[in-house]
Parts: structure tokens; C-alpha cells; sequence
């Protein structure tokens, strides 16, 4: 039996997002693989994405950066935290490695720690990476060209390079200092349009727009007690915000698929993120989002929305006192482009069934 050892970043849910539809193809293209997946999220969560049987270690095995909310980086606190990453690098590398060595994998596929890279190529054991972003570029853009910051980002290109490819998902950064990538379509995981379903459970007439506020996997909280109602509009938003309002239904008490919500939905808003945005685009749900000031992802993402969806940006301060209802209006008058081909998981399997025995 082929053991697949999956190492999935611990910075917010797109790495996720990105994973799971991967590991549900792969099993049905290869019965009888046992997958190992280590992932700082709960296991009842990775279960709503990962519809085929896994082990589950949880565990951070990196953490991106260090953020203020969902939008925000604390850049001092993530300068530091790489600070005391790197320390002593070679031996955590060979630690790593002993501890993935024990796991007896065929094959890593990493969602992108580079430390399993690393270790993997330590371990002898191939390896594949897979995103639309790497913590090198994102961490050379925040750090200062000090003689400490320039060995970091050496060490994280190594790491990077060692794997046998980097699969460069659509929307995904550059990349340019590395030497093994390869660019595919997006990896989307779409929902199933269940309008009337979702009209009853959240409490809204047939007439009434639907709106999901979803701001990501890092809490991220809008203040929407004080926001004006807008006549035919429901607000779908997280039970955690605790928002008591009649045109307001939590997520939770739909008690349905993310997923399906949102490809149910007239509109979302949320901030830029490789998950939100590709299964928007692909269920031809219409975005507006919070802008993440300098985070050097977002203007990938941006482009590739507008050129697959209908986008439109809200400035985070009108937000104090709620979303006017004409840039939803706006919003609704654009035109749909055709959806981003969503055969990037497909490609992906094809990789990995060539690598594993």
C-alpha cells in the first residue's frame, strides 16, 4: 500500500482549501493509498473538506505570519518568529527528518512548509510542492536586506528548490527564484447551487439577495449592529460575530455545506484569499472584498478575478457604517466573464500518480 504524507501550512484555510479536493481525487484514482495529513486545524474541520479516510496529526508545522487580524500583518512579531525558526536550522531539519523517516511515506506533498521539504530531502523521501504562493517571496517582501534576513530567505529558496516540482497554482505568485515550477489551472472545491434550501433556513422570501460575509480562517470581525438595513437584502454571517438583527442569519444555523452557501449566494464579501476567491469564480458568485494593504499575494488574486469574475473593491472605513446598497447594485449590474478552468486537482493527481509506487 502507497503512504501519501501530506503537510498542510497552518496560516488561515486556503492551503486547505487547496488540498482536499486534490487527496478526494487521488483516492478515487488510487484505491487502497493510505494518507497521512499534518495539519494544525481540527480534525472535524479537515473532515468537512476531506471526504476519503486520512490520518491526522495535528500539528503547526509552520506559521506564515504572524497576523494582527485577517487583513493585517504584524511584521515585528513575524521578523522574530523567523528569527527563532531558523535558529540552529540544520538540526531542526534533521529532526524533522527523523520524525518523517518514523512516518515511512512514499511521497511528501507539501502545502507549503518548507521545513518538510527540507527534511524530506534529508529523508531521502521525493517530495512534490504545491500552491499558489511560497513563505520566501512572502517573507522577502516584509524583511529588511539585513545579512540575517538575506541567510533566511536562503534557506527557505533551498527548501523550496529541493522538492522534485512546485506545482504553481492558478492565481499564484511569480515565483521567479525558483527553478522547479510548473504552472496549472486553479484548484477549486465548488458547491451545489441549493437556492430554495438555503432561502428557507436562513428565513428569507424568494425576492430577498443573500449575502455571505466570510472574511477567512483568521477572526476578522465587521461591526454590523449599526449598519443600515438595505430593503431585500439577508446578511449571512459567522454565529461568532453575534450579530442580532432581523435581516441577519448565522452560517452555522443553516446547517449546509460552506460551500453550497456560497455558490447558493447572490454576493460575498470577504478579503482577497486564494479559496474564497477560486470557488467564487468558479460558481460564478459575484465578490466584493476589503483590500489587505501591502500582503503581495492580493494583486495576483485581484487581477485573475477580474479577468474570471465580477469584482468589485470596498474601501474597510466606509465599512464602519455599513455597505451602501448602491455598490451592491453595482455589484449586480456587472458583467460575468466565463468561469476559470478548474482542472488544476486533475493535473495535480496525474503528478502524484507518476511519483508514488
Amino acid at each position: 500500500m502507497s503512504h501519501l504524507l501530506v503537510d498542510i501550512s497552518a496560516h488561515g484555510y486556503g492551503h486547505i482549501a487547496q488540498t482536499a479536493p486534490v487527496l478526494n481525487l487521488l483516492a478515487q484514482q488510487r484505491s487502497g493509498l493510505r494518507i497521512t495529513v499534518r495539519s494544525h486545524a481540527s480534525t472535524e474541520y479537515l473532515k468537512q473538506r476531506i471526504h476519503v479516510p486520512f490520518d491526522h496529526h495535528r500539528v503547526a508545522l509552520d506559521f506564515g505570519m504572524a497576523m494582527l487580524d485577517a487583513i493585517r500583518v504584524d511584521v515585528p512579531r513575524s521578523l522574530a518568529a523567523y528569527r527563532d525558526y531558523h535558529a540552529d536550522w540544520a538540526q531542526k531539519v534533521e529532526t524533522a527528518a527523523e520524525a518523517m523517516r518514523a512516518l515511512q511515506p512514499d511521497l511528501l506533498l507539501a502545502n507549503v512548509p518548507y521545513r518538510s521539504l527540507a527534511a524530506a530531502k534529508v529523508a531521502g523521501i521525493p517530495s512534490v510542492a504545491m500552491c499558489c504562493l511560497n513563505w520566501a517571496d512572502i517573507y522577502r517582501h516584509y524583511a529588511q536586506e539585513d545579512a540575517e534576513a538575506v541567510i533566511i530567505h536562503a534557506q527557505m529558496l533551498d527548501a523550496y528548490n529541493s522538492a522534485e516540482v512546485f506545482l504553481r497554482l492558478s492565481p499564484a505568485m511569480p515565483m521567479s527564484d525558483l527553478r522547479n515550477t510548473r504552472e496549472l489551472p486553479c484548484v477549486a472545491q465548488t458547491g451545489a447551487r441549493q437556492r430554495e434550501l438555503l432561502l428557507e433556513r436562513s428565513g428569507a422570501s424568494a425576492e430577498d439577495r443573500l449575502v455571505l460575509v466570510a472574511m477567512g480562517g483568521i477572526e476578522h470581525r465587521l461591526t454590523m449592529s449599526g449598519w443600515q438595513s438595505i430593503p431585500g437584502v439577508r446578511w449571512l454571517v459567522p454565529e461568532s460575530w453575534d450579530v442580532r438583527r432581523d435581516d441577519v442569519s448565522s452560517i452555522e444555523s443553516l446547517n449546509m455545506d460552506f460551500r453550497d452557501v456560497l455558490a447558493s449566494c447572490d454576493a460575498i464579501l470577504t478579503k482577497p484569499g486564494y479559496g474564497t476567491f477560486a470557488e467564487a469564480a468558479c460558481a460564478g458568485v459575484p465578490v466584493m472584498y476589503v483590500p489587505r494593504g501591502d500582503w503581495p499575494e492580493a494583486p495576483y488574486l485581484v487581477d485573475w478575478l477580474q479577468r474570471h469574475g465580477v469584482l468589485l473593491e470596498v474601501d474597510a472605513g466606509r465599512l464602519q457604517d455599513g455597505l451602501p446598497g448602491d455598490t451592491l447594485q453595482a455589484l449586480w449590474a456587472g458583467t460575468r466573464p466565463r468561469s476559470p478552468r478548474n482542472t488544476g486537482a486533475m493535473e495535480v493527481v496525474q503528478t502524484l500518480c507518476k511519483m508514488l509506487p
